[in-house]
């Protein structure tokens, strides 16, 4: 780090402020970096990280501030004057076409073309084949990338920034799909990156991976700098990291309360997703929390999906309460008392182009209120204690959606199940890609749903969560139960030997 810091830095962020609606999202953050470092941010949803990022690559136009990129200064910047710079961002969403192989991803909209506007093909292939080789990445180039799993449609997307020779790439929550393994493989890939001068800006709450290729940390919080630390190393405390994004220690993290679990509520007989799938048979009790464990692709979601009528099955018997209920769609499952939060809250849990207020209410508004004639007027009042408990960040009940953090979507996506007030509730991934102190505001909901009488069917590939939360847990593989664990028998090795199959 030293070595790089003798130049000066190729950006320098100075006092930047962000308001929409009377509320300031970035209020005043200075921020620096230099060629082939890798500086990273952290802090939890809601804290202004992509605010800043979208200052930074012209999404948003700063209140008040300075940018100042290769020598030259700006009071804002436009997202075509960001990419002529050499900025390239990385987001967590898929921009990739997936009829088209990786090749044509690569290059789209910037293909190599010969005399007469002709494609060279056969040139774009051989800088890719060439790349992959320097990256170390064992791809396909003319693989249709919808074949491709998800790790590798991931370097196909660093691929594509490498290919507009950026200057400053922003990577924005690059692992937060992917196994420990795959994981390893971006974060050596950013290295890579690094050493060829290019500046990077990592975005990630998974901290753990942050204290093994930082060469500065920033922590912010409530749109401003708590912290940069210089050098940090593997041996930067990750409690100490945690303590400045949510302003308390971690000790006071919440911890799940133990209660009573009753009688079986739900059970599921006969599923099968297709005629030679194996048989699924399960139960789950009053009160109680069941753990989905499994890898990625074991068929955990698939089997929920099926379930709730998300996806078509072959065969299966659901009953409630010792009634069987007849599923065959989506308003079906809602119907008869089930809550499902989705792992892809953006498309399918959320209307982003709606308010917070309208995505609360959808599925439980004609519950709530009575008669012909429904009064507007008389909705904010429905959700305002509800979205005050789950501390939702945004300027009002009526801001969309879409100009949520990730974070605050998700609690919108809980607040709308909440207020339905179902009996059964799947959380599919609930915390993923949310940072520490939402995470506790989700176990703390989870719990008071269970005291309530109500039962969980939790996936997670957060181990912690899983064993800590779980009251019994069902290992998948397959598509199909391999192992039952509860009490005594809960424990990390147990699940990832039945997981994979382990003697």
């Amino acid at each position: 780090m030293e070595e790089k810091k003798k130049s000066e830095p190729i950006l320098e962020m100075t006092d930047i402020r962000k308001e929409f609606s009377g509320v300031y999202a970035l209020s005043g953050i200075t921020f620096d970096l230099f060629a082939g470092e890798i500086h990273c941010i952290v802090g939890e949803n809601g804290a202004g990280k992509s605010t800043l990022m979208k200052v930074l690559s012209g999404a948003y136009s700063p209140t008040g501030g300075s940018i100042r990129l290769f020598g030259e200064t700006y009071d804002a910047l436009t997202p075509t004057l960001s990419k002529a710079l050499g900025i390239h961002i990385i987001y967590q969403e898929n921009d990739l076409v997936p009829g088209m192989n990786v090749v044509e991803n690569i290059f789209v909209g910037n293909e190599i073309a010969g005399p007469f506007g002709l494609i060279r093909f056969d040139e774009m292939l051989a800088r890719t084949e060439r790349q992959l080789k320097e990256l170390e990445l064992d791809l396909d180039p003319t693989c249709n990338v919808e074949r491709l799993s998800v790790a590798d449609q991931q370097f196909v997307k660093i691929l594509k920034a490498l290919s507009t020779e950026p200057k400053i790439l922003i990577m924005d929550e690059p692992t937060s799909m992917f196994n420990v393994r795959d994981a390893q493989k971006v974060l050596k890939l950013a290295q890579m990156v690094a050493r060829r001068g290019i500046g990077i800006i990592y975005i990630s709450h998974f901290l753990e991976e942050i204290r093994q290729i930082a060469d500065r940390i920033t922590v912010i919080r409530d749109g401003a700098v708590v912290n940069t630390y210089e050098n940090p190393g593997r041996d930067i405390e990750l409690t100490k990291l945690t303590c400045d994004m949510v302003g308390r220690p971690i000790e006071t993290f919440y911890q799940k309360e133990r209660h009573e679990i009753g009688e079986i509520m739900l059970e599921v007989r006969n599923l099968k997703l297709k005629k030679d799938s194996p048989r699924i048979d399960f139960h789950v009790r009053k009160g109680e929390i069941l753990g989905f464990s499994g890898m990625v692709g074991s068929g955990r979601t698939e089997i929920v999906r099926a379930l709730t009528g998300a996806d078509p099955k072959f065969s299966g018997e659901v009953y409630i309460h010792g009634r069987e209920v007849k599923i065959s769609n989506p308003r079906d499952s809602i119907q008869a008392g089930f809550a499902h939060i989705t792992e892809d809250r953006q498309r399918l849990g959320l209307m982003l182009g709606n308010s917070v207020l309208e995505n609360t209410t959808i599925v439980g508004l004609k519950e709530k209120i009575k008669g012909f004639f429904i009064n507007v007027k008389d909705h904010p009042r429905l959700v305002e204690g509800l979205i005050k408990n789950l501390r939702v960040k945004t300027p009002s009940i009526w801001t969309d959606a879409i100009f949520l953090s990730g974070g605050n979507q998700q609690k919108v996506v809980l607040a709308k199940w909440l207020f339905a007030d179902q009996e059964i509730y799947i959380f599919d991934e609930p915390t993923r890609g949310i940072d520490v102190n939402a995470k506790a505001e989700f176990y703390k909901q989870m719990s008071a749903l269970t005291k309530q009488g109500k039962c969980i069917i939790m996936i997670s590939s957060d181990m912690p969560e899983l064993i800590s939360m779980s009251d019994r847990i069902l290992v998948i593989r397959d598509g199909r139960i391999t192992g039952e664990l509860q009490d005594e028998q809960i424990s990390e090795q147990m699940i990832i030997k039945m997981a994979l199959g382990v003697k």
